[in-house]
């Protein structure tokens, strides 16, 4: 009897060692031991989000951009939901201006800056191929920028002269000071040579006055022109995205953010500036008619 209590004690505690090693060991409901080992060299780290921010980003000048800000304004949206961007279109005078005297956070301006423009830099965001625009109805389809030229200071003052309709020619541009003007002027050499019948406050004005004349031409910022008038070819070439980046189509201009060199941007105004100059907005750019640059 004392020999089988005797086995009964050895199987008992023997049965307890086993338990008591299985314990130590971990059970499928305790918690995994920390690593302190490195991660693997090559791995990818998880990306942190962006940080949030908030505020108000006020743009003023260039009407031609209106269609690029409007697009990268609502991109900004999806990537910082707490920053509103202003518009006001009030011409590329009046952004360069705007960023002088702080009035504004960016300014935009179509053209580059003057030298005479001082205490504020440029950043180009975009390229813009400045298209030569006529009513539907006319049957000239390609000039040369020397005839252009010469439709636009008087020199030619009849379609007929260049293989259209017998009609006079009503030459329809912006007013001074608009980024527009001066691109057309600079590159077509005709500064302060041009005989306008209107001269107009915005992009949508010149394409409005061209469309509802049939002997009208005039010019306007790709990224805006539609169908209601014809973009015809210069020199054979026709405005598209390709055309103005390779350089081959000859009357073409920078979309310039304009800062102030002075006074630092907001952190919310900075954000959106690093942001519309990304890759990241390129699709953007692109889809509102403009030629991105990265």
């Amino acid at each position: 009897m004392m020999k089988k209590k005797t086995l009964a004690m050895l199987l008992s505690a023997a049965l307890c060692v086993s338990l008591f090693a299985g314990c130590s060991g971990g059970s499928a409901n305790s918690p995994a031991p920390e690593s302190s080992a490195p991660a693997a060299e090559g791995s990818t780290p998880v990306s942190e989000a962006p940080t949030q921010l908030s505020g108000i980003v006020n743009t003023n000048g260039s009407t031609s951009m209106e269609k690029v800000i409007g697009y990268l304004t609502e991109g900004f949206k999806e990537v910082q939901p707490g920053v509103t961007v202003h518009y006001t279109g009030s011409g590329s005078g009046a952004g360069v201006t705007g960023a002088q005297d702080g009035t504004c956070d960016i300014g935009l301006a179509s053209r580059d800056l003057k030298d005479d423009e001082t205490g504020v830099k440029q950043i180009t965001v975009a390229k813009d191929g400045i298209a030569i625009i006529v009513n539907p109805e006319n049957p000239v389809a390609d000039l040369s920028v020397e005839q252009i030229a010469q439709l636009a200071t008087g020199e030619i003052a009849n379609w007929s002269e260049v293989g259209g309709n017998d009609g006079a020619v009503v030459f329809i541009g912006r007013e001074a000071g608009s980024g527009t003007r001066d691109g057309f002027e600079s590159i077509t050499d005709t500064k302060d040579a041009c005989k306008y019948q209107n001269e107009l406050t915005s992009t949508g004005e010149v394409i409005a006055n061209v469309a509802s004349n049939p002997n009208a031409i005039g010019y306007a910022s790709l990224s805006a022109v539609d169908e209601t008038v014809k973009a015809i070819t210069v020199g054979g070439v026709e405005a598209t995205e390709e055309t103005v980046l390779d350089g081959s189509y000859a009357i073409q201009r920078n979309f310039n953010f304009i800062i102030n060199e002075s006074s630092p941007l907001s952190e919310a105004a900075q954000t959106f500036v690093d942001w519309a100059t990304s890759a990241e907005a390129s699709d953007l750019i692109a889809g509102a008619g403009a030629v991105p640059l990265v």
